[in-house]
This record gives structure tokens, C-alpha cells and sequence, in this order.
């Protein structure tokens, strides 16, 4: 009996080891230091942005590797890491403050290889490089907001259920306060609301007719939690539309969020990046008040003076229709006579106020304003965080229809401003403004440091454990240390292919204890080829009945420790998560080049032969 390879498995093998390697070369490239381009909020990048780039930098003689406009995004290029500094300098004062100037690492990847989807593995903070944020979530301003709602709830479902008041105000020390003509009124609003709000506790007051309307605790959690969450899908949106690679968004404690932006360099421009911490509101224009004199600084009863972005003044009425959290969607385009508009989607409650509000409005103007929160950087006496609220006007359009879950604001000046606005409607409005309250840099050097101890750690693991697999096993243990190689390209390139796979510290840790372990497998085949050979049977035999009663071993040693991997991936964090991830696909790559690989070769060199005794 001779042991020889089916040429299906043959195959198999070659392709599977090609494509990896293909996948893996990438890695071998590195990266260029860069400077990347961004728009800010009323600008686009475009074809004249990059002649003023590119007029920059040959008026200065800085010379430079290349310079490519793609996905509304500039990246320049540079021969070295002394150069991004300075370039960094000279392009933001060229182009001024319309535009986010940021540092970066770009894969040298050649374009042959990208053309075929190759890229290098993604690298976490600690080996790339990058910045670290701490931000904290301004409760009171949830809390706030949502009280703002409720007033605007409370009046539309009193008008509904036919009930008169006197007044429906937020109170300054916390809750809604609910003004009726009578008691009669009082007890029937009151029960009107209590059926259709069983998580907010009415109180009656002194006054027969007045009622304090307050959050549950339950409710209370519910709005705080809502508010981190949708405040990590914000943040993590508009880091994604402006362009930052991999970046790791999550929640810390109770109302602070954790960021992490692998590859930017520069502090200040990250805070630029994620300072785009905003609300959006619709209001309906006051075409019938007094501008001047509003401007004068004389009171308008239920309107509100603001500007736009060009600095005049615009009349808006008090009460807001909508607010941006409820915007699914939002694409720039053209109407039907050529002019920039931005079509907005609704989720269902937005749909059903946005009608409400527009039923009796045809004809008349609705303001976007853009509400920014900036950091002061002070604390009031309760220690939250103390903002600075600016308000600007981003569009003045008429309601041409009743609108519903959909509608698109038109007058807008030019695509660029329609394209600028639907990414800031699209990417949303946090629900309460972020204070970063701790940052950290992780320079390139100390990454570029901490990978060159985890390659040095993975050399001396793999000479370590290829030293002793030749001098015991010799021959065989040749064999082993090809499959090891061959596992280590087969993990590296598994790494590169996964969209989501992100290479950090602790998932070196989980490399180099894959060496280590990976040749258990070629261990206890190799052990028991050794045990036939002692029972008395042939070469042939002897090889065919080792791979075969080692598989079952081989198979519940792995499987168990490809369990606690599993676990690890699933409970963990960020640091775990990387070790568990490279452990499990070193796991599944060393059974293959185990199994598969070592006796493809072993069958090529001793199989084929009738053989006295192997080199084992």
C-alpha cells in the first residue's frame, strides 16, 4: 500500500496557500506618511481644491510621492515623516478653515494589488498609531431636551383631546408644568395624558389647577441610555463619513464614550473631525414680524431671532416642528429644473409630526437650523461640563406640499452646499452635546516600537520551537516547520481578507501562542506514526494510521480551546477581543496545514515510495 495524493487536494492546497499569501504580500509594503484632506461643514472637496493643493506645494518646492482626489477626500503623499508637519502647515493656510487638515498613514500597497481588493491588515491604536478620546455625555442636556418634547407633545395631544389650558412650560428645576383653567380641566387633561404616558408620573400641586409632570426612574434610565447609544451611532457615522479608518466607537460607565482613531496623528484635528457635535431643528419662518426690530433688541412674542451662515438675521418662530433624530436618511440631488435640493427621509414618528405641522403651512418658509455645542472647558457647581450653544440658519426653504416621512428642502445655493448639508443631516444630530474630558496620543514611533517588539517576539517563538521540531523529529520536523511557515501566511492573510479584523497587541500575543501550539497537531501525528512503526507494521501503514488516529485527538484538543476563543470574542472588549480573534484563525489554519498540508508533503516525499524506515 502507498499513500499519494488525490489531485483535487493538491489543488486545494495550492490555491488556498496562493490566495493567502497574495492577501498577506500587501503587509510587506508598509505605509507613507500622508496628509489627508477633508471637507468641513460648508465646503467640498473638488477638482479646484486640489489645483490650490498642488499650486501650494509647487510654489514651496515640496516634493512629494503623490496626490489623488478620490471619495471627496484629498491625500497627499510624502517622501518622509519629517515632511507632514509642515505640509500639514502650508496646505491648511492655503485652503483656510473650510477644510480638515489631518495626518495619516496610507498603505503603500501597489495598485495592482488594490485593483484585486489586497489590502494590509488594519492595526489597532497601540501598534498604528493614532488618537484616544474620552467624552462625556451631557446628561442634563438629555434630560432637557426630552422635557422640551414632552411640552410640544403635551400641547399637540391637549388640542387633540379637546382640553383648554393656560399654559404648558418647562420647569427650570426639572419636569413639565401643566397650567389647566379649572379643575375639571385639570383632572381631565391629567388622565388624557396619564393614559398615554404610563412612564411619567403626574403630581398634583397646591393649586387646583396646576400639575407637575416628572420622569420615572425607569424612564429617566431609558432616556439616559437612549442618549449614550445614539450619541456612539453619531459619533461613529460622522467619523465614517469624514473618512477615518477603523476607528473604535464605545460606550464606558454610564454617559462617557470611549474614541479611537488608528492612523491620525494630530490631536487638534481629531477634536475637528469630532467636533461636528450638533443638533437640527425645523422651524417655521415669522414672515410677519418685525426683523429690525428684533435686530434692535426689542422682544417678539413667539419668535427668535438668529443668523445664517453669511450673518443676517432671520425671524424664526419659537416652536420646533422637528428635531434631526428623527432623519433616517438623506441624499443631495437635483429637482426637476436642475437646482440643488436634498431629499430627507423620516422614521415614523418624524413622518407623522412633519404633517402635522405642514398641513396648514403650503406656501410659507421652514428654516434647518444647525445648533453647534462647543466646550468651554469649565464645569458648573454640579461638575457637568459647561457649553458654549451657537445657532445658525443653514437653509431657508418653501413648503411647496403637506410633508410626510419624506420631503426635500430646495433653495439651496449650489451642489457642494446641498451635498455638505446631506451629510451632516444624514450622519445626525446627537441627542445631547459631548465633552471630551480626557485625550491620550499614541505616537508612530511608539507603534511603530511596539510592533517591532511583537515581530521580535514571533521570530524568537518561531525559531525557538523550529529548532527543536528538526532536532527531534528530523526529517518530519522539516515538514513541520514548512507547515508552520505556511500557518503563519495562512493567518496573515486571513487577517487582511476579514473587513472587520483589526491587529493590536494582545492579538501578537495570540500569534505567538499560536506558534507554540500549532505544532500540537504535527506533535501527536508524528508520535503516533512512531507508535506503528514500534507495533511492527510498514512505512506505508505506519503513515497512513498516524494521520488517521490523530485526527480525533487533534480535532477535541482544538475544538475546545476554539470554544474558549469563541467566548472571548463574544464577552469580551476591544484588547480581548484581538486576542481571541487571531487565536481562533491560528486554530483553524494550523489543523489545515496540519491535517492537509504536512501530509500532502509528507505523501509527495515518503509516501510514494516502499521505504524500510522514515527520517522520524
Amino acid at each position: 500500500m502507498l499513500n499519494t495524493n488525490p489531485i483535487w487536494k493538491v489543488l486545494m492546497v495550492i490555491l488556498v496557500v496562493a490566495i493567502c499569501a497574495l492577501y498577506a504580500s500587501p503587509n510587506l509594503y508598509g505605509e507613507d506618511p500622508a496628509v489627508q484632506i477633508s471637507a468641513a461643514r460648508g465646503a467640498t472637496v473638488e477638482a479646484q481644491t486640489l489645483d490650490t493643493v498642488k499650486q501650494a506645494l509647487e510654489a514651496e518646492g515640496v516634493e512629494y510621492k503623490r496626490l489623488t482626489l478620490e471619495n471627496n477626500q484629498i491625500e497627499l503623499r510624502l517622501l518622509n515623516s519629517d515632511q507632514q508637519l509642515p505640509v500639514r502647515e502650508l496646505v491648511a493656510n492655503a485652503l483656510g478653515d473650510r477644510f480638515v487638515v489631518a495626518l495619516n498613514l496610507a498603505p503603500a500597497t501597489p495598485e495592482w494589488l488594490e485593483s484585486l481588493g489586497a489590502s494590509p491588515m488594519k492595526l489597532g491604536l497601540d501598534l498604528r498609531g493614532g488618537v484616544h478620546f474620552l467624552m462625556e455625555v451631557d446628561m442634563g442636556a438629555a434630560i432637557a431636551k426630552t422635557e422640551e418634547q414632552m411640552v410640544q407633545d403635551f400641547r399637540s395631544d391637549l388640542r387633540e383631546e379637546g382640553v383648554r389650558y393656560k399654559g404648558i412650560r418647562q420647569r427650570s428645576q426639572g419636569g413639565v408644568e401643566l397650567r389647566f383653567r379649572d379643575e375639571a380641566g385639570r383632572d381631565e387633561g391629567t388622565r388624557a395624558l396619564e393614559r398615554k404616558y404610563p412612564d411619567l408620573v403626574f403630581t398634583d400641586t397646591d393649586s387646583d389647577t396646576d400639575t407637575i409632570v416628572t420622569m420615572s426612574e425607569q424612564k429617566l434610565k431609558e432616556t439616559r441610555d437612549y442618549a449614550v447609544q445614539q450619541n456612539i451611532t453619531i459619533i461613529r457615522n460622522r467619523v465614517n463619513e469624514l473618512g477615518v479608518a477603523e476607528p473604535l466607537v464605545q460606550r464606558q460607565g454610564a454617559d462617557r464614550i470611549v474614541v479611537e482613531l488608528p492612523g491620525v496623528q494630530d490631536t487638534a484635528r481629531a477634536k475637528e473631525i469630532l467636533g461636528a457635535t450638533a443638533t437640527l431643528e425645523f422651524r417655521m419662518q415669522d414672515t410677519k414680524g418685525d426683523v429690525a426690530a428684533a435686530v434692535g433688541g426689542r422682544s417678539i412674542p413667539g419668535s427668535r431671532l438668529f443668523t445664517d451662515r453669511d450673518g443676517r438675521p432671520v425671524l424664526l418662530k419659537n416652536r420646533v416642528i422637528l428635531t434631526g433624530d428623527h432623519i433616517v436618511g438623506a441624499q443631495s440631488g437635483f429637482d426637476e429644473y436642475s437646482r440643488p435640493q436634498v431629499n430627507i427621509s423620516l422614521d415614523g414618528k418624524g413622518g407623522n409630526k412633519m404633517a402635522a405641522a405642514t398641513k396648514d403651512a403650503i406656501g410659507q418658509p421652514m428654516a434647518t437650523v444647525f445648533i453647534e455645542y462647543k466646550p468651554t472647558g469649565k464645569r458648573d457647581a454640579d461638575g457637568r461640563p459647561i457649553f458654549d450653544k451657537q445657532e445658525e440658519v443653514v437653509n431657508v426653504a418653501t413648503i411647496q406640499a403637506r410633508l410626510g416621512r419624506s420631503f426635500r428642502i430646495t433653495g439651496i445655493d449650489s451642489q457642494a452646499e446641498a451635498h455638505n448639508l446631506a451629510l451632516v443631516l444624514r450622519a445626525g444630530a446627537l441627542i445631547a452635546p459631548i465633552q471630551i474630558v480626557e485625550e491620550r496620543t499614541v505616537g508612530p514611533s511608539m507603534g511603530a516600537e511596539n510592533i517591532e517588539r511583537g515581530l521580535t517576539s514571533i521570530i524568537y517563538g518561531l525559531a525557538a520551537t523550529i529548532a527543536f521540531m528538526l532536532f527531534y523529529y528530523r526529517g518530519f520536523g522539516l515538514v513541520a516547520n514548512v507547515a508552520l511557515v505556511m500557518n503563519l501566511v495562512l493567518i496573515v492573510g486571513v487577517m487582511s481578507m476579514l473587513p472587520g479584523a483589526t491587529l493590536s497587541l494582545p492579538g501578537i500575543a495570540g500569534i505567538v501562542l499560536t506558534i507554540g501550539t500549532a505544532v500540537d497537531a504535527n506533535v501527536l501525528i508524528f508520535e503516533r506514526i512512531r507508535e506503528e512503526l514500534r507495533a511492527g507494521r510498514s512505512v506505508q501503514q505506519s503513515i497512513h494510521m498516524g494521520y488517521s488516529n490523530a485526527l480525533s485527538s487533534i480535532a477535541d484538543a482544538n475544538i475546545t480551546t476554539f470554544i474558549t476563543a469563541v467566548i472571548l470574542f463574544s464577552i469580551g472588549s476591544g484588547p480581548v477581543k484581538g486576542f481571541a480573534l487571531t487565536l481562533a484563525i491560528g486554530l483553524a489554519t494550523s489543523m489545515f496545514t496540519a491535517i492537509v498540508g504536512t501530509r500532502l508533503v509528507v505523501n509527495s516525499v515518503w509516501g510514494g515510495r516502499r521505504l524500510d524506515k522514515l527520517p522520524i
